[in-house]
C-alpha cells in the first residue's frame, strides 16, 4: 500500500514538472518574438502568473506621428486686380498659429492678408519680399504641427563662493616724508631804492592771442542721412489716378462758408440720447452726406460723368457717395451706396463700419468700386482751407474743413459763430458754374437748417 502511494506521487510530480517546462517555453517564445519587433510600445508589462497551469498573453500597439507639409498659394483676386506685391510678416523657421497672418499682398486698391491654414512652422518662402504674384501662385510651405527648435540655453558661470574683498586704503604719509614743520617766519623782501617806471593805461596794448580756426575737413557735423523706401502699389496707383485727373478734367473750384451753429446745437442737445438709443455718436459727416445726396438729386449733372471712350454723358439715377479715409498706407475711398434712401443713423453706422474696416486693413475691392460723388473731410486734421482733387471717373468732390469761431455779420450785427469753409471742385467740361454754385449753396442751406429736408425745399 505504501509503495503504491509512493509511485502515484512520483508520477504526479513528473507531470507537474512537464507542465511547468511547457509554460516556460511558451513565455520565452512570446518574449523573444516581441523583442524582435521594432518601434513597438508596450502598454502594460507582461506579468507571469505563479500558478503553473495559467499564463497570459498581453496585447501591444504601435503609433506613427506624421508631419504633413502643405504649400499655401495666393488667394484669388477681384476681377479688376491681376497681381500684387508680397510683404512678409513671418520668416523661415517661425512658428505660426492657425489663422495667423503670414504675409500681406499689396494690390492697386487694397491689401490682402494671407493667414496660415494650420498651426506649424514655416519651412520655405517661395517668393522674395516685394515679389510680384498672381492668383494661385505658391507662396510658402508649412510643416503642420511642428514646433520651432528651442534655442540653446546659455551656460551661466558659477558664482564665486566668496566675493573679492576691496583693496585696503593707502597708509597715511609719515612725518619724515612730508618734511619738518617750520618754526620761524619767512624773510621779508627788500624795498627798492627807486620807484618803478609806470605807463599810462592807454599806452598798454593787450596781447590777446587769437586761436587759429580749425581747418574744415569737408564733413558737416550732425545727422544728415537719407532713407529710400520703395513706393507700394497702392501709393503708386493713387499718384497715377491723381495725375490722370489733372490731365483729363478741366477742374475748377468754388467756395462757400457754412454756419455750424444749428447743427452743433442739435448735436449737443441730442448726442447723449442718440448714443443711448443707437450705440454710436452723432457726427457732422452724416449731415454733409445727406445734404450732398439731396443736392445731387437737385442737380443731376453733378452726379453724372463723361465717358471718354464713347464720348457720352452718363447720368445716374442713384446716389453712391465715396468718403475719403486716411490710412497708414494711403488714402482710400470706400463707398456708401444708396445714400438717397438712408437717414442720419444709417449713414453714421455705415461710415463707422467702413472706417473700422479701413483702419484694420480689411477693406475689399468691392467696398471701393463705384461711387458717383466724393466727400473729403480735412477738418479732422485741422485744415482751414483747401482745394480737393476729383476722384476719377467722377465729376465733382466736396472738401470739408475745420470749424473755427469767426466774426460774421448777422442782421447787421457782428457775432462770433462757428464757421466752416467748404470747397467744391468740379469738371468744367460737364458742369457749368451755375450748377456748381447752386449745388454748393444747397448743401449750405441743408446743413445750416436741417428742417429743409423735412419740408423738401
Amino acid at each position: 500500500m505504501l509503495s503504491h502511494s509512493r509511485c502515484l506521487s512520483r508520477n504526479f510530480g513528473r507531470s507537474l514538472s512537464a507542465i511547468r517546462q511547457g509554460n516556460n517555453v511558451i513565455s520565452r517564445r512570446a518574449t523573444s518574438a516581441l523583442s524582435a519587433s521594432h518601434g513597438v510600445t508596450l502598454n502594460t508589462p507582461v506579468k507571469s502568473d505563479r500558478r503553473p497551469s495559467v499564463f497570459q498573453i498581453q496585447y501591444f500597439r504601435t503609433s506613427v506621428a506624421s508631419r504633413e507639409v502643405v504649400t499655401v498659394k495666393t488667394p484669388a483676386f477681384a476681377e479688376s486686380v491681376t497681381e500684387g506685391d508680397v510683404r512678409w510678416e513671418k520668416g523661415v523657421g517661425d512658428t505660426v498659429a492657425e489663422d495667423e497672418v503670414v504675409c500681406e499682398i499689396e494690390t492697386d486698391k487694397t491689401s490682402v492678408q494671407v493667414p496660415s491654414p494650420a498651426a506649424g512652422v514655416i519651412q520655405e518662402l517661395l517668393v522674395p519680399d516685394g515679389g510680384k504674384v498672381e492668383g494661385g501662385t505658391p507662396l510658402f510651405t508649412l510643416k503642420k504641427g511642428a514646433a520651432a527648435p528651442a534655442a540653446p540655453k546659455a551656460e551661466v558661470p558659477a558664482a564665486s563662493a566668496e566675493p573679492t574683498p576691496p583693496p585696503p586704503p593707502p597708509p597715511p604719509p609719515t612725518p619724515s616724508a612730508v618734511g619738518p614743520i617750520p618754526t620761524t617766519m619767512p624773510p621779508v623782501p627788500p624795498v627798492p631804492a627807486q620807484p618803478m617806471a609806470s605807463k599810462p593805461v592807454s599806452a598798454i596794448k593787450p596781447s590777446v592771442s587769437v586761436p587759429a580756426a580749425p581747418a574744415f575737413d569737408g564733413v558737416v557735423k550732425g545727422a544728415r542721412t537719407e532713407t529710400r523706401v520703395k513706393m507700394n502699389r497702392m501709393r503708386l496707383r493713387i499718384a497715377q489716378r491723381l495725375k490722370e485727373a489733372q490731365n483729363t478734367c478741366a477742374m475748377l473750384t468754388t467756395f462757400n462758408e457754412v454756419d455750424m451753429s444749428n447743427i452743433s446745437e442739435m448735436r449737443t442737445v441730442y448726442k447723449d440720447a442718440y448714443l443711448k438709443k443707437h450705440g454710436i455718436k452723432l457726427g457732422f459727416m452724416s449731415a454733409f452726406v445727406k445734404a450732398s445726396a439731396y443736392a445731387l438729386t437737385d442737380q443731376p449733372s453733378v452726379n453724372g460723368v463723361i465717358d471718354d471712350t464713347t464720348k457720352e454723358i452718363v447720368y445716374r439715377d442713384y446716389v453712391d457717395i465715396s468718403v475719403a479715409v486716411a490710412t497708414p498706407k494711403g488714402l482710400v475711398v470706400p463707398v456708401i451706396r444708396g445714400v438717397d434712401n438712408m437717414n442720419f443713423t444709417d449713414i453714421e453706422k455705415t461710415i463707422n463700419a467702413l472706417g473700422e474696416k479701413a483702419r484694420n486693413n480689411q477693406l475689399a475691392v468691392e467696398d471701393m468700386d463705384g461711387g458717383t460723388f466724393t466727400i473729403s473731410n480735412g477738418g479732422v486734421f485741422g485744415s482751414m482751407f483747401g482745394t480737393p482733387i476729383i476722384n476719377p471717373p467722377q465729376s465733382a468732390i466736396l472738401g470739408m474743413h475745420g470749424i473755427f469761431n469767426r466774426p460774421v455779420a448777422i442782421n447787421g450785427k457782428v457775432e462770433i459763430r462757428p464757421m466752416m469753409y467748404v470747397a467744391l471742385t468740379y469738371d468744367h467740361r460737364l458742369i457749368d458754374g451755375r450748377e456748381a454754385v447752386t449745388f454748393l449753396r444747397k448743401i449750405k442751406t441743408v446743413v445750416e437748417d436741417p428742417r429743409v429736408l423735412l419740408l423738401d425745399m
